[in-house]
């Protein structure tokens, strides 16, 4: 770290996802010195972008679609169009196929998806229109860790819907199976059985950020992102030191605060000996969930789904009905590998040509797994996707693979291929990382965790670094 510009900071952040980033940002902008360290050579965490294919393809090694990111009470108050983010809106922002050639469709458009759903509409409707009313409020009380909120009676009124099991509720509100498989395709995101409670929430928010913001593509890759919140921050005074990789607290330059982008598994390598006996217990307690298989594509031609909707939407769910998903889900939170697993798929190429050669596009997938497992869902992934797009495997000209080893030795955050930092149930919601009166503080003095592992979770948002900065300033530095 020759090349630092001094041997002390007001803060130093560990890690530059975006987290890491969000919260060196908020600790910059209260015009403290602060050095932004990340151990691989470019800035991004889940938001990075690789030709993993061929050359000229490029694929997002993790998230692709940002609808918490277009979302975040923080990200969205920063330039970041300035510093080169620009971003596309499919005009189907999710599609949900079945097989009989037909579709459920997300837009943006709040009307236009219910009516869409036929005999659910007003079903729909009724679910929809109070969550889209109060949404501002809503998302900054439930992205957050747990306070006394802006509107206790939305909130209230929300919470009552969201803790429900999505399996349980989605059967109980709609008629028709194109509703319960939309609804099913947002719930799945929560990595958990679709019979768990609060199951529903991650059905309900992601469908929430659709009708508000859309579920965005970044141009040029998710990376696009990261560079412009790293460009951002290192305009306004910041400094990042790159290809660095901590391995304990004792090799960072004196500083006063220390915030770590890390969850509790790298947390007790990293920061173990400064950490309380106790703490230490509570951080081996905590609980990683189902892992994911990642795969991309490049494509000689567009994916031929029989469903027309699937042709224009940027992200498509597949795994059929309701029963089906869950069926699935739930046979991995048990440690089996369904042969039809739920897969999300994102096919950027076909909104932003930037992505791969003329004429040829990309495609990116992932489905779950148990946790840690290394069996190869090359051939599980693509019939479910040869099951709604006839033909597809034929236009495969190149793939790449990531199992849950792999997805943890490039980012060690994704503990047994678990993107999302941890089961993110009522168990772990607000009380994540441990139970303590603020999930951002550690048992050590002016250390501070900031990663997806603290409220609220998983996703592109940057409001766990966001409330972690603000934990540091309020306790450090005012």
């Amino acid at each position: 770290m020759d090349q630092l510009k001094r041997n002390f900071y007001d803060a130093i952040v560990v890690g530059a996802g975006p987290n890491g980033l969000a919260a060196a940002i908020r600790l910059r902008q209260q015009g403290l010195t602060v050095l932004l360290v990340e151990g691989k050579e470019t800035v991004g965490g889940g938001m990075r972008t690789a030709d993993l294919t061929l050359p000229g393809f490029h694929h997002d090694i993790c998230s692709a679609i940002h609808p918490l990111a277009i979302a975040s009470p923080f990200l969205r108050t920063l330039p970041l169009d300035k510093f080169g983010l620009e971003y596309i809106h499919p005009e189907i922002l999710a599609a949900h196929p079945f097989d009989d050639g037909s579709a459920a469709a997300l837009f943006t458009n709040l009307t236009d998806t219910a009516r869409a759903l036929g005999r659910d509409e007003n079903a729909y409707l009724n679910l929809m229109k109070p969550l889209s009313k109060d949404w501002a409020t809503l998302l900054s009380d439930f992205l957050g860790p747990l306070k006394i909120p802006i509107d206790p009676i939305s909130l209230g009124l929300f919470g009552l819907k969201a803790i429900r099991s999505a399996e349980g509720y989605g059967e109980k509100i709609f008629r028709t199976e194109k509703a319960k498989g939309l609804w099913a395709g947002m719930a799945a995101h929560s990595m958990q059985p679709l019979d768990h409670f609060i199951t529903s929430a991650a059905a309900m928010v992601l469908l929430g950020a659709g009708h508000q913001g859309g579920w965005p593509i970044p141009k040029g890759g998710s990376q696009a992102i990261a560079n412009a919140l790293a460009s951002y921050f290192t305009s306004i005074g910041g400094e990042i030191i790159t290809g660095f990789y901590v391995k304990n607290l004792n090799e960072l330059p004196l500083a006063r605060a220390v915030i770590l982008d890390v969850t509790p598994k790298q947390l007790l390598k990293i920061a173990g000996d400064q950490l309380s006996s106790f703490y230490k217990w509570q951080l081996k307690r905590y609980r990683y969930g189902m892992g994911v298989f990642k795969m991309d594509w490049a494509l000689d031609a567009p994916i031929p789904w029989k469903a027309q909707e699937a042709r224009s939407a940027g992200t498509v769910h597949l795994g059929g009905t309701l029963s089906e998903i869950s069926k699935s889900e739930r046979e991995i939170w048990q440690g089996k590998h369904p042969t039809k697993p739920f897969v999300l798929l994102a096919q950027q190429s076909l909104f932003d040509s930037s992505r791969s050669p003329k004429g040829k596009h990309t495609a990116w997938a992932y489905c779950h797994v148990p946790h840690g497992s290394t069996i190869d869902m090359t051939a599980p992934i693509e019939s479910q996707i040869e099951r709604y797009a006839p033909g597809f495997k034929s236009i495969i000209l190149s793939k790449s693979t990531f199992n849950t080893f792999q997805m943890e030795q490039y980012n060690p955050n994704y503990v047994g291929g678990d993107i999302n930092g941890g089961v993110l149930d009522l168990g772990q919601l607000f009380s994540r990382p441990v139970f303590r009166f603020s999930p951002y503080r550690t048992s050590a003095k002016g250390v501070y965790l900031c990663s997806s592992a603290t409220p609220p979770g998983g996703g592109v948002h940057g409001m766990c670094g966001f409330y972690a900065a603000e934990r540091a300033i309020s306790d450090v530095f005012t």
